[in-house]
């Protein structure tokens, strides 16, 4: 179940997403089959070789994006693996959004 995340920052995800680039999107997060993550985030991309490609840089597998018939295919970031890719590209302001950064 998402929650926590507004439509006008879906819409700019969606938008990012239509234009080509690799996007961005955090929000909260419940799913039984992982009770120590309370937030996820989306990373997408219109190409599915640059999504992979991306991917790749971080350890993400090809095999793990979800594939969408909608074109909104992503990437799921979970856990140390969401703060620590979030922190290298810059988006700071997602994790501090939703308490993720630990002083």
């Amino acid at each position: 179940m998402a929650f926590g995340i507004k439509k006008n920052e879906l819409l700019q995800w969606k938008r990012d997403i239509d234009q080509g680039k690799i996007a961005f999107i955090t929000h909260y997060w419940l799913d039984d089959r992982f009770p120590d993550c309370h937030t996820v985030t989306k990373v997408g991309c219109k190409d599915l070789k640059m999504l992979s490609e991306w991917g790749k840089q971080y350890g993400l597998k090809k095999e793990w994006i979800h594939h969408r018939k909608d074109g909104y295919s992503h990437f799921d970031l979970l856990g140390q693996k969401q703060v620590e890719i979030l922190l290298n590209e810059g988006l700071e302001d997602q994790l501090k959004s939703f308490s993720l950064l630990h002083s």
